[in-house]
């Protein structure tokens, strides 16, 4: 029996579609179809990818005969749909999504904490509680984003699973979350000024930090959950670690221009924006310290406006990149 024979009779057994193969393997829904019909053949890496998903041996799946396996109803993808979550991209991203707000918003909370220690303990207890606050919030933050840098290797592509029925909730709920997020924003400058009417106190400038961090968390949180639903965006991100032939490799020859010139493009949009952000934290960062060590009143409340700043900016310079490009 061929390579081909075998595995469209696998697929067959799990009722599975090209599309879903296709995402369990991380290629292209075009790249499965040349590999039945034999016009192409699939790098090593992905014959042993298929080898673990069909829990077969690289010689039976090349050489042998594997048309003799019976259907397996525990293994079975549905097809009711024209594609499915068969890679449990949906809950990566809303666990992902879950952990870097939470990251951000305990970074943030450490500056609550040493404004709050700060009026009865001194500056030692105070910057351990903020560099303890910043510790937990990495923690979350850090593995979160390795984890998801490896969930792009392993799966470059993904079909477009998500319908208008599910995108029309996503929105409105993507609303309700900004709104939020926007009024603890708001909220904060009301404590804001407030603190610095009576002296910059500490319980109220804890207020004013902890409305803060959960504004900027729920913005991130709804940011993320919304940016899910952008598939193609994701694929796209998802190639910027391969190179141009893998690339070609997996949306195929000729999708590849178009494909590759998407890819430079987010790259440079990723690059100008790191750059700035960095630039945003440079500024932030001794601001924080200094208002805090010196007692100036307005940058200790507002110390996170370079990186408000920045974030505009980094929209900008996407818009004049992707007009550009």
């Amino acid at each position: 029996m061929s390579f081909r024979e075998n595995l469209q009779h696998l697929r067959a057994t799990r009722n599975m579609t090209q599309e879903q193969l296709a995402m369990l393997v991380g290629v292209s829904r075009q790249s499965v179809t040349k590999w039945e019909a034999e016009k192409a053949y699939p790098e090593m890496d992905k014959l042993l990818k298929l080898c673990q998903i069909f829990d077969c041996s690289l010689d039976d799946l090349v050489q042998g005969d594997l048309t003799v396996r019976t259907p397996e109803p525990g293994l079975t993808i549905p097809t009711a749909a024209l594609a499915e979550d068969v890679i449990g991209y949906d809950e990566h991203y809303r666990n992902y999504a879950r952990r870097i707000a939470v990251g951000v918003a305990m970074c943030i909370l450490g500056a609550a904490v040493a404004s709050t220690m700060d009026e009865w303990l001194g500056d030692g207890p105070t910057a351990l509680g903020f560099f303890g606050c910043v510790g937990i919030g990495l923690m979350f933050i850090i593995p979160a984003a390795l984890e998801d840098s490896a969930f792009k290797k392993a799966h470059p592509y993904v079909a477009n699973f998500y319908t208008d029925d599910e995108r029309i909730p996503e929105k409105r709920q993507f609303g309700v979350r900004l709104v939020a997020g926007i009024c603890f924003i708001l909220a904060a400058l009301v404590f804001g000024a407030f603190a610095d009417q009576v002296g910059l106190m500490g319980p109220i400038m804890a207020l004013f930090f902890v409305a803060v961090a959960l504004g900027v968390g729920l913005i991130v949180h709804a940011a993320l959950i919304n940016e899910r639903l952008d598939i193609e965006a994701y694929n796209i991100s998802a190639l910027e670690e391969l190179s141009e032939e893998e690339i070609a490799s997996i949306v195929g020859e000729e999708r590849a221009p178009a494909v590759l010139k998407k890819v430079r493009r987010s790259k440079l949009e990723g690059s100008v924006c790191g750059v700035i952000m960095l630039l945003a934290t440079a500024i932030a960062l001794p601001l924080m310290f200094w208002a805090t060590w010196f007692g100036e009143p307005f940058w200790r409340l507002y110390f996170w406006i370079p990186w408000m700043v920045g974030g505009l900016l980094c929209g900008i310079a996407c818009i004049i990149i992707e007009h550009k490009n």
